[in-house]
């Protein structure tokens, strides 16, 4: 061989030119891509180097119009994002342009009693941005390290009656709230937000209809609870991200004030669409359907999601998750897996809804399972009797309907059926009103020791 050998100094002084040329290239002329292909809600997209979770520019020279995407997959050499926002005015010619960041949203006490977008955009017509913004959180974000999390102690008020009586939630709890559609789920987490004493609320409305948002707004917060609100709000007709993004979204802002040391409330209306909005993305993507047309990458999605809320190293997250179900809950891939990872579920009956017994919460099928650890032995007392009446006039109250109960066969049944009148009127509550934890465990006791 001739000529002297190549040594390391030598390489390293051909390539650093090189590494500076690439950067100052990549400085004037971005890294772009081209659109290849849009099917449903997806797009194809010929570009170089992107990652899963990073958001791109989608800019058409031809009509000026300009949009964000996420990366939500990579296959055959291309990337398949997901528009966030609507896709009109997108074309062949569509310019990809990587930005190397993930989405965030800005955070800070300015946020309360705002409306915003799943994008981190006001929806109130108010100033923007508002004052008070400390920075910015991803959107995507790791729950705290399991020992990192201090233990569940200490009830939260949530203000329903048969809630803090008889199904006592935790700070830092999550708790599912599963009914048919019609029965007072949305209506249930409004008077919880305006009676609770958490510090925070974060109101995620994902797949509401738009009307709602108004109403839920102005006519079921009052101004004191709308103060220390916040409302994210993604309406049925917006893309299928946006309504999955709002649930992100929602919980990244009760992460920043759960920094803070605050106690937070996140109740979530409802996380069935959010799961429907999860589904339209995976299948629409290439992604096969598992259960009941659910891709597996939902039940994947599901415990990333609620484990972030919870208790955390100072403050807590008490996530309240309303589910839509459809006739028997069991054969909802969905409400089964929630049921499976939340603390606890509260079942709305459609039957007492027609009774007009609202809020038609069935004590019997419903469980809170952190409520043993943080009520007084008084209290699990009381609850515990008063349930027990409820169970033994469920089984006679058939007897009672066609006039073939004994009065004296049964002394418990002879309780239930002298109470059952006081028992109902303490678990119905008019809509908008709310009562504090002391006064409903004064009232459930009282039942209970009455003729005693």
């Amino acid at each position: 061989m001739s000529g002297a050998p190549l040594h390391v100094d030598d390489r390293l002084s051909g390539i650093v030119p090189r590494l500076r040329e690439r950067l100052r290239d990549d400085a004037v002329h971005p890294r772009k891509g081209r659109v290849r292909q849009v099917v449903g809600v997806v797009i194809h997209a010929a570009v170089d180097e992107v990652r899963l979770g990073e958001i791109c520019e989608l800019v058409d020279p031809k009509t000026g119009r300009r949009a964000k995407a996420e990366v939500v997959g990579i296959a055959d050499e291309e990337a398949i994002l997901v528009p966030l926002g609507d896709l009109t005015g997108l074309s062949s010619l569509t310019e990809v342009i990587p930005t190397g960041r993930d989405l965030r949203i800005p955070v800070g006490p300015g946020l309360l009693g705002r409306v915003i977008s799943a994008l981190g955009e006001p929806l109130d017509n108010a100033p923007w941005p508002p004052e008070g913004i400390e920075g910015t959180y991803p959107v995507h974000a790791y729950p705290p390290p399991p020992l990192s999390r201090v233990l569940i102690s200490e009830p939260i008020q949530l203000g329903v009656r048969a809630l803090d009586g008889f199904l006592s939630c935790a700070r830092g709890q999550r708790l599912g709230i599963f009914g048919e559609p019609g029965v007072g789920k949305s209506i249930l987490l409004a008077d919880i937000v305006r009676g609770t004493d958490a510090d925070v609320a974060v109101v995620a409305l994902v797949g509401e209809r738009g009307r709602e948002v108004r109403e839920f707004v102005e006519r079921q917060l009052s101004s004191e609870g709308r103060a220390r609100t916040v409302i994210v709000a993604a309406t049925s007709d917006r893309p299928a991200i946006e309504r999955v993004k709002a649930a992100y979204v929602a919980t990244t802002i009760a992460e920043y004030f759960r920094d803070q040391g605050k106690h937070v409330l996140l109740a979530m209306d409802n996380i069935t669409r959010f799961a429907r909005a999860q589904r339209e993305i995976g299948l629409a993507s290439g992604e096969p359907p598992t259960r009941r047309g659910f891709p597996s990458s939902l039940f994947a999605a599901l415990p990333k999601l609620l484990e972030r809320s919870g208790p955390g190293e100072h403050g807590s997250i008490t996530g309240l998750y309303s589910v839509l179900t459809e006739g028997d809950s069991t054969l909802d891939p969905v409400a089964e897996e929630l049921q499976a990872l939340l603390d606890g579920h509260v079942f709305l009956s459609t039957d007492l809804a027609r009774r007009d017994h609202f809020p038609a919460i069935d004590v019997l099928r419903s469980r809170s399972r952190l409520m043993e650890s943080i009520i007084s032995p008084e209290h699990r007392a009381a609850a515990g009797k008063l349930r027990a009446l409820l169970a033994r006039y469920a089984d006679v109250e058939l007897l009672l309907r066609v006039g073939e109960y004994e009065k004296g066969s049964d002394p418990i049944a002879d309780e239930a059926i002298e109470k059952i009148d006081r028992i109902n009127d303490f678990l119905r509550q008019a809509p908008s009103t709310w009562e504090t934890m002391a006064r409903t465990r004064k009232r459930l006791q009282e039942i209970a020791d009455e003729g005693s």
